[in-house]
């Protein structure tokens, strides 16, 4: 009897721990998964325990209305200065004077031909300068003021050194420019007709001399003659006459008060007659006669020669 009561003694207590550990059971489930239902006898797999993370030492404050910039408030930054935008690179000012690299200072070669020099080889130059309109008088052999003008303006025309001097640049370029003068044009033939000898009273000073035997007129200054054209007189009724006379009035534009003709480049020198350029004779030759002046059919010769030419200065109307 006493042993029964030992067996059902411990038959209670299994029974009671059997339960106690089976609540146990259902409690740690319901603590993992609230509110989910797991099946009897699964095992619930805790999760790793993870490391609190530690506090910042200064935390970042939530902006408020109170904190937040507002679009009006200036920044405590200096604005960027114009041309420091980001990505911007600051331009460098071009140089007002460009490097010599860039534009070599041009010198001068040595003197081959300058004032005062004269002969063969001044002839030539002055014949060559002729050609392409840069020598606009006869020539005459000697290197003066009127060949230095022409050597200059040729030279500043195609940017050789100014200086009024043949050097072996401007000599070559000129060459390369023109053909080999002719003899007429050495011996100032080229206008058609040529010159007699000068009458002595052209020999000196400054004189418009006309030679009605050759049909032509040289500008001649102290003995050198700086311009010959061809030209006409007047006719059998009205003849150009001879003699010494002086330019007394010019007049550029002129038309005559007897005719209602145009008078270009007019100087007048005796009585109503005239030096001065003709439509006319450039246009019909020596079929034509003029009424008494001396027509000139070189519309730019005598346009040089009409400001060369001063009143005062002796005409000299001659045959040869």
């Amino acid at each position: 009897m006493q042993l029964l009561r030992r067996l059902a003694t411990s038959v209670l207590v299994a029974a009671l721990l059997s339960g106690a550990a089976l609540g146990v059971g259902w409690a740690t489930r319901s603590a993992d998964a609230p509110g989910s239902a797991s099946a009897p006898g699964e095992r619930s797999q805790a999760a790793p325990e993870s490391r609190p993370s530690r506090p910042s030492a200064t935390p970042t404050p939530t902006p408020t209305a109170e904190t937040s910039p507002t679009p009006d408030a200036p920044s405590s930054a200096p604005a960027p200065e114009s041309g420091d935008e980001p990505g911007d690179q600051p331009s460098e000012e071009p140089s007002e004077e460009p490097s010599a690299a860039q534009n070599p200072v041009l010198r001068p070669g040595p003197r081959l031909l300058g004032d005062g020099d004269q002969g063969a080889d001044v002839r030539d130059l002055q014949a060559r300068l002729r050609q392409i309109d840069w020598f606009e008088a006869d020539v005459t052999g000697f290197y003066g003021d009127v060949t230095t003008t022409a050597v200059r303006g040729f030279q500043a025309k195609r940017e050789i050194p100014v200086t009024g001097e043949v050097d072996r640049r401007t000599l070559d370029r000129l060459h390369a420019m023109t053909s080999a003068p002719t003899a007429a044009e050495l011996a100032n033939q080229t206008g058609g007709n040529t010159p007699g000898a000068l009458d002595p009273r052209c020999r000196s000073g400054r004189a418009l001399c006309i030679d009605k035997t050759s049909r032509t007129l040289r500008w001649v200054v102290d003995g050198r003659v700086l311009k010959t054209v061809d030209v006409r007189f007047g006719g059998e009724a009205t003849p150009t006459r001879e003699g010494a006379f002086s330019v007394e009035s010019k007049s550029r534009d002129h038309v005559s008060s007897l005719f209602e003709t145009s008078m270009p480049f007019a100087m007048f020198f005796s009585r109503g007659q005239a030096v001065h350029y003709s439509p006319d004779f450039a246009a019909t030759g020596y079929n034509g006669a003029s009424h008494g002046c001396v027509n000139v059919r070189d519309h730019d010769a005598v346009a040089w020669l009409f400001d060369q030419v001063r009143v005062g200065d002796p005409v000299i109307v001659y045959r040869s």
